[in-house]
């Protein structure tokens, strides 16, 4: 199964070329807060990360493909869900999950910036559909026990009021407005699918 934005891990390679990477993305997180996007450039992120520009290059050929990885091999805050066949909760313990990995400051940083920059920089917009669908993906694969799999809108009609509660109102995302989001999630599935969904889906099909 993917992992999902905040918690997925690259493909195992050569150890001490995974070291560097990793010890590149932990400098770059810790950088990116202080100095913003811009301010991240690869000759800073070299001298702190002891590493050549031309090693920075070769991993992350533009600052898009570092803030990609720096969001999706971001650090593993340990409440995960497990797959389920309860949707209501999956959706709200994934939900959860996402607000408190977009509360880390850098990669709250990272998204708005690739946000930001999606209408005239390509890369960006690239990584941005990227990082879409490897959320939905991993959503998916924990609904896969419940028997419902989402489509594009019916994911951005679950996260969509959490951004927009955090980046637009400036606001807190609270277990409270986490449990609302899902409770008018399923009623607009419902009614889009015409069958209950808030429950276990394995026990309704037997």
């Amino acid at each position: 199964m993917q992992q999902p934005l905040h918690r997925r891990r690259p493909t195992p390679g050569n150890p001490r070329v995974q070291r560097t990477r990793n010890r590149v993305l932990t400098v770059a997180r810790e950088l990116l807060p202080q100095v913003g996007p811009t301010g991240l450039t690869y000759a800073l992120l070299a001298e702190h990360a002891d590493v050549t520009r031309q090693t920075l290059y070769r991993h992350w050929p533009n600052r898009a493909a570092l803030l990609f990885d720096l969001i999706l091999e971001g650090p593993d805050l340990g409440n995960y869900p497990e797959p389920g066949s309860d949707v209501r909760t999956v959706a709200v313990d994934w939900l959860t999950s996402l607000r408190d990995g977009i509360s880390e400051p850098a990669i709250r940083t990272a998204v708005l910036a690739i946000t930001a920059q999606a209408d005239h920089d390509p890369d960006s917009a690239q990584a941005l559909v990227r990082i879409g669908q490897d959320r939905r993906t991993a959503l998916n694969a924990l609904l896969e026990p419940s028997g419902l799999q989402i489509d594009d809108t019916e994911h951005t009609l679950l996260y969509g009021p959490v951004l927009a509660r955090l980046f637009l109102d400036r606001g807190q995302v609270t277990d409270e407005f986490i449990d609302t989001v899902v409770t008018q999630w399923l009623t607009t599935l419902e009614r889009l699918r015409g069958r209950k969904l808030d429950g276990e889906q394995g026990n309704q099909r037997s």
